[in-house]
């Protein structure tokens, strides 16, 4: 963890994160402008800047939509963790993306227009009582200020300005702002395309989405406390260094850590800092280290190395059956749990 402020942490892992969104977006972009107007009616041949607003159009919604897929298949499956550290740059270059495709429609269609070109953007369809029609304007416009709010406070210092809560309830405006975007290009940009590429395309993505959210929360409720002792998981089935995360109540989570070799311990899942989410950490020099800020925490009493005085909970742990099972109630903050030791185990990679 660092006392020094600075406007983003950069480390090697972002740079590889972002050149390879930058990579895959570029990739995109390009074979559909190369290939896009085979998905249009070639009875009605559509003009380059057409083309090119579809595009950066398509594209940000792919991205949303994987943007939404990264939270859920993380909870499901740990591999997915990395992905899931630096999303907030992936919204961010999704507003960028956004932006474009907005900037081809408002010059395009309305740089002629006799009066103010917003204005004639909200007015130009009215239609708000039918489907086949349904002034998809208002949607994209509604899911694209969202997406530059939420762009605008994706920066650490709005996340302490405005506290965790309610960062956290602001930024759920994401998935009204995939609502809306669904709705905008089923009732926009399908109605006028004859190749059914890009329908199955965005099919897939939009049940995609709702199928991994219902996935993952029906695992959730599964792993769900129910007891004094909740039932986790063989020790096994943890891998060396990492930890499983076990939900004990609607806002409440325990993350049980696996070190050096057979010992394990568990901590709350939230960080002190900013509740940044401590069991997608990666353990550090003997400690967790929280992938939001960098962060520290032994995980056998849940305390930051000196000269830091950040403290979480920790919890009891057990074994039964050969099941790992955790106490549901914490301790306060600091208290200090001896490891569970669980013998006769091999380290796993």
């Amino acid at each position: 963890m660092s006392v020094k402020y600075t406007p983003v942490q950069w480390n090697p892992n972002k740079w590889v994160y972002d050149a390879v969104l930058l990579a895959i977006v570029a990739i995109y972009i390009s074979v559909f402008l190369r290939l896009g107007a085979a998905e249009a009616d070639v009875s009605r041949p559509i003009d380059g800047a057409v083309l090119r607003m579809r595009a950066f159009g398509t594209c940000a919604f792919f991205m949303l939509s994987a943007i939404l897929c990264i939270g859920p298949l993380a909870r499901l499956d740990d591999r997915f963790l990395p992905i899931l550290y630096n999303r907030r740059h992936f919204g961010v270059l999704t507003a960028i993306v956004a932006w474009t495709h907005a900037t081809y429609v408002y010059n395009w269609y309305f740089n002629f227009s006799q009066i103010n070109r917003l204005e004639a953007l909200l007015s130009s369809n009215t239609a708000f009582g039918q489907i086949l029609g349904f002034p998809i304007e208002a949607l994209g416009v509604f899911a694209f200020v969202i997406l530059l709010i939420l762009a605008a406070t994706s920066h650490d210092f709005w996340l302490s300005f405005l506290g965790a809560p309610l960062w956290k309830r602001l930024h759920l405006l994401i998935y009204l702002a995939y609502g809306a975007l669904v709705a905008h290009v089923a009732l926009g940009y399908l109605q006028d395309t004859e190749n059914p590429t890009f329908a199955l395309l965005f099919s897939a993505a939009a049940l995609g989405v709702v199928g991994l959210h219902v996935a993952a929360w029906q695992v959730g409720r599964m792993r769900s406390a129910k007891g004094e002792w909740v039932a986790v998981c063989a020790p096994g089935d943890i891998a060396e260094g990492r930890a499983r995360i076990v939900q004990l109540g609607p806002k409440e989570r325990v993350a049980i850590f696996r070190y050096d070799g057979n010992r394990f311990s568990a901590i709350s899942n939230a960080c002190a800092h900013q509740n940044g989410p401590l069991g997608e950490g990666r353990i550090l020099d003997g400690c967790v280290t929280c992938p939001w800020h960098g962060f520290q925490y032994r995980m056998a009493d849940g305390c930051a190395p000196a000269p830091f005085t950040e403290k979480v909970p920790t919890y009891d742990l057990r074994l039964e059956d050969g099941q790992l099972m955790v106490q549901r109630h914490a301790n306060p903050p600091g208290t200090a749990v001896d490891p569970l030791a669980v013998t006769g185990m091999e380290a796993t990679p």
